[in-house]
């Protein structure tokens, strides 16, 4: 996760601003921060869940509607919430968009 105040509160607006710009409802919105993360977010990376080294291959998007991150270890393979995803230090090109769509889920709610 990237630490609070990491990025400027204007850029943080201007990205959900770009994300959410032609969305007519939450859905909508939804797919427009998981097209932004799809598109911005370098993977594969690797990172750590539980101690185990996994790689984050890519995102999806669920049948919830849920973004999420598609991680292996080995020959097993699971989806993980991206907002539940430990990110490594440093994060990946592209993290900012993660903490956009946490801080406009939060003022959604």
């Amino acid at each position: 996760m990237l630490r609070p105040g990491a990025i400027p509160q204007a850029r943080i607006n201007a990205m959900i601003e770009e994300a959410t710009v032609d969305a007519y409802d939450l859905a909508e919105q939804m797919g427009g921060f998981f097209t932004m993360i799809e598109q911005y977010l370098a993977c594969p990376f690797r990172t750590d869940i539980l101690g185990q080294p996994v790689t984050a291959l890519r995102v999806d998007m669920n049948q919830d509607g849920q973004i999420v991150a598609l991680c292996s270890t080995g020959r097993r393979r699971q989806a993980i919430p991206i907002l539940d995803l430990p990110l490594p230090v440093p994060p990946p090109p592209g993290a900012d968009w993660i903490a956009a769509y946490r801080y406009w889920l939060k003022q959604t709610g």
